[in-house]
């Protein structure tokens, strides 16, 4: 009879496949070794030619200006901080893009199954739409309605929101509050988010159930930023018409608001085609199951087909993700300065392409690993953990 000790003994790791191991180093030292070759020449054939390489354009004045631009920027600054610039411009713009086209394509998603008819084929109508039009062309035709709207104050779409030549106004937050607050802020939310985080795993070695506490921590975060928000003295500006002018709010140009609507257009209607698969995945069983104790629609699919939908989901999601920061690089077509806009203007004005591309692909390469790792570290939380 085997002893305990034995018998919980770990199983012992494979034996290492040498010819595999082999083979791997041989295809990853060959790939270096092409690379190497690549990088020789091209230093070989810029220096025949008196071109210069590297990167000490960085530091230069960049002597030109952005539009518009998420962070503090003047023409003296370097062309680093121009660069900066540029990446949280498209952050900033993917960011907002993945947010809201994440809410509405789910919503989107969820209509297209409507048992209303009216309700689906007006869903399936945009999806179609979006999925069928390629989006530099729609990104062009939402660019030129602009051009029709009056110039002065325009028309108000919904209570606060302006639209007119001169782009849209909507309704702003004044922050009183200066850097540091903002970073209490963040330092708060952090420390409430790993509490609750901690709380729930007390509760599952008490309990053998782990309590969802995200809702808890989201709850109090916002609670908190509203708290600290409403002491300091903080107002929502809110745009007025005065005479033939706008006073208030935050004015989106043409070409941000352009870059933004037509890549949410295009976002959500992919991101419905992708919710509607993964609840399709859902097997039928599911549903009938819960109908049959009653539940209502919204529950069943809060707390039963949407956490089964997302582990079918989250792969493509990640996909769709990575694309739209790639997308973003068509918002200079509209004249948004983003990172791509921005680093064709420093190599225009430095003749430096090799360095500039290089510049350009290690920043995608960063920023979509980026999310591609924040979208991994979610589908191992979701899926099904074998034991």
């Amino acid at each position: 009879m085997l002893s305990t000790s034995s018998a919980r003994r770990p199983p012992a790791r494979p034996p290492v496949n040498l010819r595999s191991a082999g083979i791997q180093i041989g295809v990853v030292g060959f790939a270096l070794v092409i690379l190497g070759m690549i990088v020789a020449t091209t230093v070989a054939n810029l220096a025949s030619r008196g071109i210069p390489i590297g990167f000490d354009f960085l530091w230069a004045r960049a002597g030109f200006t952005i539009s518009e631009s998420v962070l503090s920027y003047t023409p003296d600054d370097s062309n680093l901080w121009a660069i900066m610039v540029g990446i949280g411009n498209t952050i900033f713009a993917s960011s907002l893009v993945i947010i809201v086209s994440t809410i509405a394509g789910t919503l989107l998603g969820i209509a297209r199954l409507s048992v209303n008819p009216l309700v689906a084929a007006l869903a399936k109508v945009w999806v179609e739409t979006a999925r069928n039009t390629p989006l530099l062309l729609l990104l062009l035709f939402v660019y030129t309605i602009w051009w029709t709207l009056p110039a002065d104050v325009g028309g108000e779409i919904v209570p606060g929101v302006y639209a007119s030549m001169r782009g849209l106004v909507v309704p702003w937050l004044e922050m009183p509050w200066d850097g540091r607050m903002t970073a209490l802020s963040v330092m708060v939310a952090l420390a409430v988010l790993v509490a609750a985080r901690m709380a729930a795993s007390r509760a599952k070695a008490r309990t053998g159930r782990r309590p969802s506490y995200l809702p808890v921590a989201t709850t109090v975060t916002l609670l908190t930023f509203v708290l600290v928000f409403v002491v300091a003295g903080g107002s929502l500006d809110w745009p007025e018409v005065r005479g033939t002018a706008l006073t208030g709010g935050i004015t989106l140009t043409p070409e941000t608001a352009t870059l933004l609507l037509g890549l949410m257009f295009y976002t959500t209607g992919f991101i419905a085609e992708i919710v509607r698969s993964g609840l399709n995945a859902v097997p039928k069983g599911q549903w009938e199951a819960s109908r049959s104790l009653g539940l209502p629609t919204s529950r069943i699919l809060r707390l039963i087909i949407i956490p089964q939908m997302m582990r079918v989901i989250v792969p493509p999601m990640t996909s769709q993700y990575i694309n739209v920061v790639k997308n973003s690089t068509l918002a200079m077509a509209v004249g948004y300065n983003d990172f791509m806009v921005v680093m064709g203007t420093i190599i225009n004005k430095t003749s430096r392409a090799v360095e500039g591309t290089v510049l350009i692909i290690i920043t995608y390469l960063v920023i979509n690993l980026t999310v591609s790792f924040l979208m991994n570290l979610y589908n191992r939380r979701v899926m099904i953990k074998e034991r």
